[in-house]
């Protein structure tokens, strides 16, 4: 992305919408910033990696090609290599938005009979007992320590440590040298 921006930014400025949620839903808290910018006329171009980056289902997709160009706003996808701007890049998003439901379709289809095989098979997951007390070794509360010190998420620590995040702020809190 940003080659793309450095090769065709042409002088304009450069807005970042960056999501951390699913896009199986389009009410995304970057997403809903955007689409008020381009509505507010601020944005000329939207440019993504992927289409499926801005959303994984044929509706609210389909939906935003209609709209855009409404509001002058182009959109570029590099990956896909289309422009909505030509009738034949117009065609290509909406054959591609409808590939990006099917696979989050399938994708949750698998998921579900995973599932359903692993009940059938008496396994279980979602976590320990409410109230379980994990014991860590001194490595682990060492490197949790330290990787809180160098200032990383919790999420990135519980991950690195293979604990839960409470269990995170349980050692941060208990060993606080404060």
């Amino acid at each position: 992305m940003q080659r793309w921006a450095d090769a065709f930014g042409d002088d304009h400025e450069i807005t970042w919408y960056e999501d951390q949620f699913s896009g199986r839903t389009m009410d995304r808290p970057a997403w809903n910033r955007l689409i008020s910018d381009a509505k507010r006329g601020k944005l000329s171009r939207i440019v993504v990696w992927r289409l499926d980056r801005l959303g994984r289902t044929a509706n609210g997709l389909t939906a935003l090609f209609d709209e855009l160009p409404k509001l002058k706003v182009g959109l570029v996808s590099i990956k896909d290599g289309l422009d909505l701007e030509t009738p034949a890049g117009r065609l290509m998003a909406n054959v591609l938005a409808s590939v990006a439901q099917y696979e989050t379709e399938v994708r949750a289809e698998r998921v579900r009979a995973g599932q359903l095989k692993a009940k059938r098979q008496g396994k279980t997951w979602g976590g320990s007992q409410p109230g379980r007390l994990l014991f860590l070794s001194s490595d682990q509360v060492e490197t949790i320590q330290h990787l809180h010190l160098q200032g990383k998420p919790k999420a990135a620590i519980a991950r690195a440590c293979g604990v839960s995040r409470p269990t995170v702020y349980r050692i941060l809190r208990q060993y606080d040298p404060s």
